[in-house]
C-alpha cells in the first residue's frame, strides 16, 4: 500500500501541529493512548497498562502508514493510513486493500480541532503520494464526533453494517477531494 520509499522522510507541518515518524520519546504517549478508557470506548476497550508496558516497543508505530501527531514536540495522537483487510466488510474496490484512515487522540486533545487539522494534512499528503487512490474510513455510527469529522473531511457514506457487535458507518473519500 504505502511503500517505505514514499513514506515522508520529512515532518509535515500544519498550522499548529507536526505529523512525523514515531520516536522513542513517544512511547509513554502510545501506552497512555491505548490504556485510556475514553479512547477505548469506540475501539473495543482500553488495554491493561501493565500489558502495554511489556508489549509496546521502544519506538512504537515506526512504520509506513503511521504518523505521530505532535503539538509543541509532544505526541497528542496518531494517524494511520493502512490497507483495509480484504476479509473485512466494506470496500469500494472488488479486490479490497484500499487505504483506510484511522486516528486516535489523547482525551486532553479532544475538542480543539486537532483531529481535523492532522487528518486533513495526512489525506493531502496521501493524495499527492498516491494520486487517484481512494481512502476509506469506518467508525461506529454511534460515535457522533467521528461521524462529524468524516463529513468535514469529505467522506461520503457507502454503507452501514454490523461489525464488532455494533453498527459501523463506512465511507469513502476520493483522493481529489480537498480536505479543507
Amino acid at each position: 500500500m504505502i511503500e517505505p520509499g514514499t513514506w515522508p522522510t520529512a515532518p509535515i507541518p500544519t498550522e499548529r501541529l507536526v505529523l512525523r515518524a514515531s520516536e522513542a520519546r513517544d512511547r509513554a504517549a502510545f501506552v497512555e493512548l491505548f490504556a485510556s478508557p475514553e479512547v477505548g470506548t469506540y475501539i473495543g476497550g482500553a488495554r491493561p497498562r501493565d500489558e502495554l508496558e511489556r508489549a509496546v516497543p521502544e519506538v512504537p508505530g515506526r512504520r509506513p502508514g503511521c504518523f505521530v501527531v505532535a503539538l509543541g514536540g509532544t505526541m497528542i495522537g496518531m494517524i494511520t493510513l493502512d490497507p483495509r483487510g480484504v476479509e473485512r466488510r466494506g470496500h469500494v474496490r472488488p479486490e479490497g486493500g484500499e487505504a483506510e484512515l484511522g486516528y486516535l487522540f489523547l482525551p486532553k486533545a479532544w475538542g480543539r480541532g486537532y483531529a481535523f487539522e492532522a487528518c486533513a494534512a495526512a489525506l493531502d499528503w496521501f493524495a499527492g503520494a498516491r494520486p487517484g487512490e481512494p481512502v476509506v474510513l469506518s467508525t461506529r455510527s454511534a460515535n457522533d464526533r467521528a461521524m462529524r469529522l468524516a463529513a468535514k473531511l469529505g467522506f461520503a457514506e457507502v454503507e452501514r453494517f454490523e461489525e464488532y457487535g455494533a453498527e459501523q458507518w463506512f465511507g469513502v473519500r476520493p483522493s481529489a477531494t480537498p480536505a479543507g
